[in-house]
């Protein structure tokens, strides 16, 4: 048993790309907690869609044992994500950390989520190791780094560990610190039980495997424990750590991190921020958990095919219990029967939950336009929260519509200051700092709406910057906004699908760009097409799809005009007749093209 003065648990946190899952493969391999043989790049990212986008989308958790002199180490390292939409998986891994490595790209230097994640890292009292990564590079800027991460966050030059976690360079020097620097865990091992739960995974032949940090007391195998906040009672069949494939063990204690099985049949009734505690009246109290993540994307997600509506709710049950950040409720629409309203956290995680369910779950989706959370409060005094545009009350029922506001913050190359602050004002940004990082670099931040943030801000900085800007952005609030519901009719029914929520100033330019695109993406039917963008009853923008026109006078080589004018009539009615009973086909993609119409400022 590792005494609990030679534990060490830390993570891993940093900007995309800055090398975290290559360090930690590199401490791995260097403390033979992997075999060359089986070594792999990205050995802790398992997830296939992982490994496709090159990035980390769950915390991963492994022990390492590193022999220092005659004294054996426990370390215990959290693999986190870089991307702001996860950054809930981020907080849950501070939570069970004593320290964290604060990694710095040797040429990108510091980046927008590298100063979101180390106040993070702050906020929850943890040590920081400050680290610059892939010094081995040819253009590598370690000073100027050096420096950035001084001004920005205070950091002492001396403190700063310089590594190239490919080349394996100060690997030796990191554990060196992560043991010197880093505080062994509070807690009694003699104690009560008090365990927090910070994921959890199902297996087909195991169960519910939940992850957890043993905060004080032991757990042995065969012991009865309850999950406080479940209030459900279990045996341990097995207990152990990861090394990083599951090593049983007889036994945990205080500090150290690993993981249950008890037999659960369903991960329902595992809550991640849940305790676990000793079976009976002496059982300790729970733990607070983590503060619940607050969804600000919502989108509309149906099966293709009508019939799928079961296995798309299974689908989706599965993903949900696994990422508590994610939700759904059933709801219906009139162009696209029965589906799911969901609410992610950002854009990115609700790419990744939709081709998850592609996937691994093989259910072929339609996906509505994306939306914000908004806030109405009605004139009778009540506040209601909008989920989607058809819960917007009728206008003259609203005293007040207000639209979240973020705080965003971006890096960005001096000399693409202006494009940066032009592309914000055109958002209707409100600009609070600006802040010099180096002589080529700049920090700017911009209260903008949520709405503004998620569509296309991230592409279009992109390409303000030529790819070197960056940025992240933190919830302020809700704030009143000049708000309407733009419906989008297709013969007069509207397609409560294809409504959104947008400026009013906004609406005019949005409505006909969507009714344009509508138009084309629609097929020509035996009748006449009208598409129309409206605001309540006033219609602001219409585009008419033509109908498929038969030569019916191509038998009529001459002779009398009338009897080409009956013929003609006669055609005209029937069109009618069609138009009034007959329906317009709507195509799935047509239903991207409100996004993608929104898209072009």
């Amino acid at each position: 048993m590792v005494s609990i003065d030679r534990i060490r648990n830390f993570c891993i946190i940093a900007h995309i790309d800055h090398g975290k899952s290559t360090l930690a493969d590199r401490l791995l391999e260097v403390t033979g907690t992997v075999s060359t043989r089986e070594m792999r790049e990205q050995l802790l990212d398992e997830m296939e869609l992982e490994r496709q986008r090159g990035i980390t989308i769950k915390a991963k958790a492994v022990t390492l044992n590193y022999q220092r002199g005659k004294e054996q180490y426990e370390l215990n390292l959290i693999d986190t994500p870089g991307h702001v939409d996860f950054q809930y998986e981020v907080s849950r891994s501070l939570s069970c950390c004593e320290g964290a490595l604060l990694l710095v790209d040797a040429f990108q230097g510091v980046e927008a989520q590298t100063v979101a994640n180390a106040y993070a890292a702050l906020e929850h009292d943890l040590t920081i190791i400050p680290v610059i990564n892939k010094i081995d590079l040819n253009y590598a800027r370690v000073d100027e780094v050096i420096e950035e991460m001084h001004q920005v966050l205070g950091i002492d030059p001396d403190t700063v560990i310089k590594c190239s976690a490919k080349a394996g360079i100060g690997i030796d020097e990191l554990l060196q610190a992560i043991v010197e620097r880093i505080p062994p865990p509070q807690g009694d091992p003699q104690g009560a039980l008090q365990a927090m739960v910070f994921d959890s995974h199902y297996d087909e032949y195991r169960g519910a495997i939940t992850y957890v940090r043993l905060m004080s007391g032991t757990v042995r195998r065969g012991q009865k424990v309850t999950f406080a906040r479940a209030g459900t009672t279990h045996e341990v069949v097995e207990l152990g750590q990861f090394s990083p494939k599951r090593r049983p063990t007889e036994s945990l204690h205080a500090g150290q991190v690993g993981y249950l099985i008890c037999n659960i049949k369903s991960l329902r009734e595992v809550h991640i921020g849940d305790t676990v505690v000793e079976a009976g009246p002496q059982a300790a109290p729970p733990l607070p958990g983590y503060q619940e993540p607050k969804r600000m994307v919502y989108c509309g997600l149906y099966p293709s095919d009508g019939q799928d509506f079961s296995e798309l709710r299974d689908a989706l049950e599965k993903l949900s219990i696994n990422d508590p950040s994610f939700e759904f409720t059933p709801e219906t629409s009139d162009a696209l029967g029965f589906g799911f309203r969901c609410g992610f956290l950002g854009l990115l995680h609700m790419e990744i939950i939709q081709q998850r369910l592609e996937d691994e779950c093989d259910v072929d989706l339609v996906q509505t336009a994306p939306n914000v959370t908004y806030e109405v409060v009605t004139k009778k005094g009540e506040t209601l929260e909008i989920h989607k545009p058809q819960d917007v009350p009728d206008q003259g029922d609203i005293a007040e519509f207000r639209q979240p506001i973020v705080r965003v913050n971006f890096v960005v190359p001096t000399e693409c200051i202006g494009q940066v602050m032009k592309l914000c004002q055109d958002r209707r940004g409100i600009q609070r700092s600006t802040e010099y990082l180096s002589a080529t670099r700049a920090m700017l931040t911009y209260d903008l709406p949520l709405a503004e943030v998620i569509y296309d801000l991230h592409d279009k900085l992109k390409s303000a910057t030529r790819g070197y800007g960056t940025m992240d952005y933190e919830l302020l609030g809700y704030e009143p906004a000049d708000l309407v519901r733009l419906d989008i009719l297709v013969n007069g029914k509207r397609v409560d699908a294809l409504s959104v929520i947008c400026d009013r100033r906004d609406a005019e330019r949005r409505g006909r760009a969507v009714v344009k695109k509508l138009k084309d993406e629609i097929d020509r039917h035996m009748f006449e097409v009208a598409v129309q963008a409206a605001i309540g009853s006033r219609i602001i923008a219409r585009e008419t799809k033509p109908a498929l026109r038969k030569n019916v006078t191509a038998k009529c080589y001459g002779g009398d005009i009338t009897r080409k004018r009956k013929l003609w009539a006669k055609q005209r009615e029937g069109k009618k007749r069609m138009k009034s009973i007959g329906s317009v086909d709507i195509p799935q993609k047509a239903f991207m093209a409100v996004l993608e119409a929104g898209d072009s400022k």
